[in-house]
């Protein structure tokens, strides 16, 4: 806390105040721990461009649940472009990820097309948001 005070010029306890009350307003909506993805046998990541067979509300709907039961895919963002979402994916091995696009996302008649791009290595991951 007394780093954020340092670099907002107030005291730690009001840091610690407005803390607080950006917790109880959902401005903070949480606290995770940052884990290193190999050293728990998560070896490759790939974001995975979907294209969806229907844009009906219901398919649309039926594929968000999709990707919430999923554990494997780490984010989610609709995209504009040739493709409807984005998936941000971990996997054990690259042989790991193709049963998860043939199984899960193809196999699910909700997917029309996917395109992958593997990460080679990533350089930035979870930086702050720029507030501050």
């Amino acid at each position: 806390m007394q780093e954020l005070a340092d670099r907002t010029g107030l005291s730690a306890s009001q840091c610690w105040r407005r803390v607080r009350d950006l917790e109880a307003s959902g401005v903070v909506s949480g606290y995770t721990a940052q884990v290193r993805a190999k050293s728990v046998g998560l070896n490759a990541i790939a974001y995975i461009h979907v294209a969806l067979q229907s844009h009906q509300e219901d398919s649309i709907n039926a594929f968000l649940r999709l990707v919430e039961t999923e554990p494997q895919i780490v984010e989610c963002a609709s995209i504009t472009g040739d493709h409807d979402f984005l998936l941000k994916v971990y996997a054990k091995s690259p042989e790991d990820l193709e049963l998860f696009i043939m199984q899960h996302l193809l196999k699910s008649g909700l997917v029309r097309d996917t395109r992958s791009n593997f990460v080679l290595r990533q350089t930035k991951t979870r930086g702050p948001l720029p507030i501050l």
